[in-house]
């Protein structure tokens, strides 16, 4: 695994493993690498279970990453999300349903996942509709995004027109 100057460290309760595994299978061009494991005095001082996973490596379409079973001291919040940017539709749709499956879906294009992480599944064009458009379309395109739940790029490229 290629190690990158900048890696998302996520803390996870006892289900980084879980975590990992379900990211990995959403995500093309991922995979899991390095992973340590409990070994047994660690695990008497931190009453984890022997064996068990501590921190894994993983990448996600490219982007490094690596999970941590912590415990349940932190959790995630609204302050830090993950930006999935989509050029089709299709694209939208099979990230939302993936990573909304068992979590809560939100405004704008935002959702948390079943392990609490915050994501957002934004539409490539949106800048471009925003940033090229004239105020009074802009203004527009912003109505949409501040309605929608899931993106829909017909929806924001109709306001756009």
């Amino acid at each position: 695994m290629n190690l990158k100057r900048i890696t998302p460290f996520l803390w996870f309760n006892d289900n980084a493993e879980e975590a990992v595994n379900f990211y990995v299978s959403i995500f093309n061009n991922s995979k899991i690498g390095n992973i340590s494991r409990q070994g047994k005095a660690s695990s008497e001082a931190t009453k984890m279970a022997e064996g068990k996973i501590m921190v894994m490596g993983f990448e996600l379409d490219g982007q490094s990453f690596m999970a941590l079973n912590g415990g349940p001291m932190f959790q995630f919040t609204h302050a830090i999300s993950f930006v999935v940017n989509c050029e089709t539709q299709e694209e939208i749709d099979h990230y939302w349903n993936k990573l909304s499956e068992g979590g809560t879906i939100e405004q704008c294009g935002w959702l948390k996942d079943k392990f609490g992480l915050s994501w957002q599944i934004v539409p490539t064009i949106l800048g471009e509709l925003m940033g090229k458009a004239n105020p009074e379309k802009a203004n527009k395109v912003m109505q949409v995004v501040m309605q929608c739940i899931k993106f829909n790029i017909e929806d924001l490229k109709k306001a756009a027109s």
